[in-house]
């Protein structure tokens, strides 16, 4: 849920401003608002979704005969996106219901809360409609379906192909990091659609990390703008989201995340090669660790880890980790010089 969300649930009326000041800093997101106008309300909100959503997934999870610690332990992961399992080979060993109500829930952890809040609230037409949502479900059924194809024949049923490709996809684009299976052993078009989830990431407003659909979306719409002003020059036109217009401010500090997300993740790629690791290892290392997923692929991959790496590859992937959980531009304030500076 976060530092800031836990506190916003404790802090009284006089804190708002400045909390909402903290809460955009390390908004998981292009945007952050309230559900409610008052902040401690609002976290309070989403806590009952977080505990309400924990509470269902370990019910599921035991009715499938999972013991009610490993029930716990599993959901706490699937939440949190932690991705840690109680047994070594993540869920690999549990019943294909058991997979299957992972796979559901870590999908469900990966949408913007607000759409749990509207659904309480009985706003079918607007979570129906909501642009993040459904670009979220479309990427998840759209890399689910080409997994599937390319990773036919590797498994001895369609059920069982569908599974495992289904599970890898939410369990990538949610940061969750469980697995199933040895996606490693995959052909590359599949392991190149994981690499890419893991850079897209869950929706704004979720447990997951990433980019973020939201951001990817707001990207996208301020290209096919930019390309249109390149033909029509003297045309204003405005990006909208969910029908609300979205204020050039965002769309600015949005273009800026990126930019620092590239610069970053360019770094330390380049640093992890001092070990000499291949490219795919140090590729998805990289990735893994600042879009908070737990496995990458080659050296790194689901049944592996990072213990091979050197000590200066270790903290710089720990600050890696950081960053990006922090969404970046916190970190870089305090590393910022002009913040130590005495005025």
């Amino acid at each position: 849920m976060g530092v800031l969300v836990f506190l916003l649930a404790f802090t009284g009326e006089k804190g708002q401003g400045f909390t909402m000041h903290l809460l955009r800093a390390e908004s998981p997101g292009p945007n952050v608002g309230k559900l409610v106008p008052k902040m401690r309300k609002t976290a309070g909100i989403l806590y009952l979704i977080y505990i309400g959503l924990t509470v269902l997934n370990i019910l599921f999870l035991v009715v499938g005969g999972m013991p009610l610690f490993e029930a716990v332990c599993t959901a706490f992961g699937t939440a949190g996106t932690g991705g840690f399992g109680v047994k070594n080979d993540s869920l690999a060993s549990y019943s294909p219901y058991l997979q299957n109500v992972t796979t559901v829930f870590m999908a469900l952890f990966g949408v913007n809360f607000s759409c749990y809040y509207l659904l309480l609230l009985r706003q079918w037409k607007s979570v129906a409609l909501d642009e993040e949502l459904r670009t979220y479900l479309g990427i998840i059924l759209g890399s689910v379906a080409l997994i599937a194809w390319n990773i036919r024949g590797l498994y001895g049923s369609l059920g069982e192909t569908l599974r495992h490709a289904a599970f890898q996809v939410s369990s990538i684009i949610t940061t969750t990091g469980f697995a199933t299976t040895d996606f490693d052993l995959w052909p590359v078009f599949s392991k190149t659609i994981l690499l890419c989830l893991m850079i897209v990431g869950a929706c704004a407003g979720s447990t997951g990390g990433g980019l973020k659909v939201a951001r990817v979306l707001l990207l996208l719409k301020g290209l096919r703008r930019n390309i249109r002003q390149m033909l029509q020059p003297r045309k204003v036109e405005l990006i909208r989201n969910n029908g609300e217009i979205v204020d050039e401010k965002v769309l600015s500090n949005t273009n800026a995340y990126l930019a620092a997300y590239v610069v970053i993740v360019v770094v330390i790629f380049i640093l992890l090669s001092l070990d000499g690791f291949s490219v795919e290892t140090n590729l998805s290392a990289a990735l893994a660790t600042f879009n908070n997923i737990g496995p990458g692929l080659d050296a790194v991959g689901p049944t592996c880890n990072f213990a091979a790496y050197s000590s200066f590859s270790k903290l710089l992937l720990s600050f890696s980790m950081l960053a990006g959980r922090l969404e970046i531009f916190p970190i870089l304030v305090l590393f910022s010089r002009s913040t130590w500076k005495r005025r």
